[in-house]
């Protein structure tokens, strides 16, 4: 898509286990190791956005996370161990939970990452897509502070969380790493731009505003939600940094030009996503 043809985000199909959320979160997976492979030893300890993870320490996240979504036992442990330490993270269980999966594969080395991550992939797709249906309607908490940003959901289904969130924790991870290592992203429609018009989808939805968002870069395109809305143009990977509350609108990486009123744009901003 480009910047020539505006796209109705009504027309927006969504990412679900019954369209295509096992091809994308693959293919997520194939991006993010093809990614890894391509890095040099030094790259390994490159720092990332996210405070206090270098790129190894990232990599043993996302480790940890694809062994709980291919292992129920190993879900519940991690899950229960977040929970007894969470008052240890600002009371953020989530916060708990990563930092021991990072702890978990901590004396891993580059190569047996890149192994882990290869074999661990497709069981955690397929753990996700078993996920029963009618546990897949329930909604969980989502505990604030530590490193969950001002704005974020309160509550997240759990079938959304296995068809889709889990594979933008890999996707934004994939760019985080590559920006953190200086490395060139291709778009791939098929995965980043699947998913970057999901999340306009439900950026928009949450909002609920009339808007016509531009974005350029890896995955351009625009959209509109109904009629009379102001325009909002910034690059794509901005756009899902800000939403995730990595950048804020105007600072380095984040610019925004807008056709608007300047503080209802920060306001649809704010609206954040889970990744």
């Amino acid at each position: 898509m480009s910047l020539d043809t505006t796209r109705a985000v009504a027309d927006i199909r969504r990412i679900t286990r019954t369209t295509d959320a096992r091809e994308v979160a693959l293919g997520a997976y194939e991006r993010l190791v093809e990614l890894l492979e391509s890095l040099e030893p030094d790259d390994w300890q490159a720092p990332t956005e996210c405070p206090g993870w270098d790129v190894s320490a990232m990599v043993g996240h996302l480790i940890g996370a694809a062994a709980s979504c291919a292992s129920l036992r190993e879900a519940m442990r991690q899950q229960w161990w977040g929970w007894r330490h969470a008052a240890d993270h600002g009371g953020n269980s989530l916060d708990a939970t990563n930092a021991l999966q990072v702890s978990d594969h901590a004396e891993l080395d580059p190569a047996a990452r890149l192994a882990e991550l290869r074999e661990l992939a497709p069981a955690a797709v397929a753990g996700r897509m078993r996920f029963p249906r009618p546990l897949g309607r329930l909604s969980v908490p989502l505990d604030p502070g530590g490193s969950t940003a001002p704005g974020m959901p309160g509550r997240l289904v759990l079938g959304h969380l296995m068809d889709v969130v889990y594979t933008r924790d890999v996707w934004l991870h994939t760019i985080d790493i590559a920006r953190a290592t200086s490395r060139p992203r291709v778009l791939d429609p098929a995965v980043d731009g699947r998913l970057l018009e999901d999340v306009v989808a439900e950026w928009a939805e949450r909002h609920g505003r009339p808007v016509v968002l531009a974005l350029s870069g890896p995955g351009a395109g625009r959209f509109r939600q109904s009629e009379g809305g102001g325009l909002l143009h910034l690059d794509a990977t901005d756009f899902v940094r800000i939403l995730s509350g990595r950048a804020a609108p105007g600072t380095a990486g984040g610019d925004v030009e807008v056709e608007a009123d300047p503080a209802d744009t920060v306001e649809l901003l704010q609206t954040r996503l889970v990744f």
